[in-house]
């Protein structure tokens, strides 16, 4: 008992130390972008120690993509988006109308979360092998999620069958993390215009 006790604890240490850690990275790697930022920065910031942070993250590479993981996320489990009940609230809502309400809803929310670590992310791609194959698995994970969530559209009866290959990379592009730093770079969009500008052009995609 006092065994399971003692686990917990540790567990719940860990758990503590990971926050913090990720909570400093993300206000750093934010600030100061991603070159000015270093792991001892990250650990002075977090309050521990410079060790803690390399057991933990053996690189800044990989300490920005945890960073990332959780800002998509919302959340410190490690479950990927389309196993999330919410997307799959998405995927299966009975009408085109609601389906499409609740993967902009989504799409905004990803971006309102992750979009200034997102430009730190363009920023590494340059220099870090790591992040730039990530980034790219990323782009890949996102079209087949967006492009997949047309196609069920259309395999569900719910819209014409009709260049559904078109409608699906058409929607996905729209639906890409660049897609949407490009808005924040050409207009003033706030992320609930964002995320109407998705409901409408989807919506007229579709129509």
């Amino acid at each position: 008992m006092a065994e399971d006790v003692n686990r917990d604890l540790r567990a719940a240490r860990r758990a503590d130390t990971e926050v913090r850690i990720i909570e400093a990275a993300t206000e750093l790697f934010t600030e100061r972008g991603y070159v000015a930022t270093t792991l001892a920065d990250v650990a002075k910031h977090a309050g521990v120690g410079a060790r803690t942070v390399y057991v933990r993250f053996a690189t800044k590479a990989v300490l920005l993509q945890r960073c990332l993981d959780v800002a998509i996320a919302g959340d410190y489990h490690r479950v990927a988006v389309p196993d999330r009940d919410w997307f799959r609230q998405a995927m299966n809502a009975p009408t085109v109308e609601e389906r499409i309400a609740r993967m902009a809803r989504i799409s905004a929310m990803l971006m309102g979360r992750t979009g200034p670590l997102l430009q730190v992310a363009q920023q590494a791609e340059a220099i870090e092998p790591e992040i730039a194959e990530r980034a790219q698995a990323a782009r890949t994970q996102t079209h087949q999620a967006i492009g997949g969530f047309f196609r069920k559209l259309a395999a569900d009866g719910l819209i014409s069958k009709r260049n559904v290959d078109w409608l699906a990379e058409t929607g996905a592009v729209l639906g890409q993390a660049e897609t949407y730093l490009l808005l924040t770079k050409t207009t003033e969009w706030t992320i609930e215009q964002y995320e109407s500008w998705l409901v409408e052009t989807w919506t007229r995609l579709v129509g």
